[in-house]
This record gives structure tokens, C-alpha cells and sequence, in this order.
């Protein structure tokens, strides 16, 4: 069985959304500074579809973690579509071919048949909880990793949960003055670095999480 592992992109504050999320802006205003560093890389642009961006150190940490993902969980909020019973017309913030390409385990209080996408994709909706979200991951991931994709009361929860392995935190050097902590509040666990990787944008870090 595979390794559980998330990434973030956070703020030199700790924030991983800016304040006033809304469905205009997901991630906050300005929210999407955190996220700069990876629209200009050559493996994110291929991912989603397009031509051209940078091969660079901020490339090859983007193949490193997203390489051997069987498949992923998120909340509610990061698959979008409001808060409540389902828009049956909201598919995602990612169109008709969502870069995952593998099964997706969305956390909600309310039932959606699963959503077959173009490319591999395909969402499932899970009503039963965080555990009950990552048994079914790793079932489908068999040997490979399960990556929860965010956002950041999700991948706290697993942290708290105990159910993470490992971290990538994307340090961006903006500072967003509040909107969304990643850590908020105790959290019984230990952060061991294990690999760090600079480039000018962001300083990418690797931990191994200890309970």
C-alpha cells in the first residue's frame, strides 16, 4: 500500500487562501499569488493541457509529486459548486478534462452519483467521512500513493486524524495578512524536513510526519 501525502502552497504567514473566498475568487483576493510559481512550470501547463512554461527545479517538485498518485480526496470546497444539496450542472473548477486522471474522493454531508470526466477522471462523493474517503482511495489506488489535494481544513483534519504520511509545504514569500491557516489551533504531530528545494518564486519543503 502506498504512502498518503498532500501538498500546499502557503503564505510566509501560514495562510493558504487569502481572505474573501468566494465563487468569483476561490482562493481569496489575490489568493492566486500562492499559486504563480506553478502556473509558469512546464509540468503543470502539460498536466492542464497547454503549451509551453518553464522547465526549472519548481517543474521537476510538481512530477515528484504528482508521479505514482492513484488517487486523490478533497473536500467539498475545493471540488466547489456552493455550500448545500448539489448543482447537478457544477462539475468542478476544471472543465471537461480535470488534470487528477484518476479517481477523486469528494467529502460532503450530501449524495451525487459519481462523475465520469474525459481523460480518467472521475469523482466520487463520499457522505460517510474522512476514514471512509481514504479506504476507498487507497482501494482504488492499490499500490500507489493517495494524495489529498487540499483544501486546508482537509488536509488539517488528516494531520489531526493521523492519516497523512508525508508534506510538501510550498512556501511562497507573500504575506497575505489572514484568510485560511493551514494550522489552526493544537496539532499533535512532528514535522521532519526531509528535502528542501529553492528557486526564486518558492521554497519547497518535504517532511516526513511523525505521530
Amino acid at each position: 500500500m502506498g504512502e498518503v501525502t498532500s501538498q500546499m502552497s502557503v503564505s510566509l504567514d501560514g495562510y493558504v487562501a487569502a481572505p474573501g473566498q468566494s465563487l468569483a475568487d476561490p482562493l481569496g483576493r489575490g489568493g492566486l499569488r500562492l499559486h504563480e510559481w506553478a502556473f509558469a512550470t512546464e509540468s503543470w501547463r502539460a498536466q492542464h493541457g497547454q503549451e509551453g512554461g518553464e522547465r526549472n527545479p519548481d517543474a521537476e517538485v510538481i512530477e515528484e509529486m504528482t508521479g505514482g498518485v492513484g488517487a486523490y480526496v478533497m473536500g467539498r470546497r475545493m471540488f466547489g459548486g456552493g455550500e448545500g444539496p448539489w448543482d447537478l450542472g457544477w462539475t468542478g473548477w476544471w472543465g471537461d478534462d480535470p488534470p487528477f486522471r484518476t479517481p477523486v474522493f469528494v467529502l460532503t454531508h450530501h449524495p451525487r452519483e459519481p462523475l465520469v470526466m474525459n481523460g480518467g477522471t472521475e469523482f466520487h462523493f463520499v457522505t460517510d467521512g474522512p476514514g471512509a474517503a481514504l479506504e476507498r482511495a487507497r482501494s482504488a489506488a492499490g499500490d500507489g500513493r493517495v494524495c489529498v489535494a487540499g483544501g486546508g481544513a482537509t488536509v488539517r483534519r488528516y494531520l489531526t486524524d493521523g492519516q497523512l504520511d508525508s508534506l510538501w509545504l510550498h512556501v511562497v514569500p507573500i504575506v497575505l495578512g489572514g484568510g485560511t491557516p493551514l494550522f489552526d489551533g493544537p496539532l499533535d504531530v512532528v514535522l521532519e524536513p526531509e528535502k528542501v528545494v529553492a528557486s526564486p518564486a518558492v521554497t519547497h519543503v518535504r517532511y516526513r510526519v511523525r505521530h
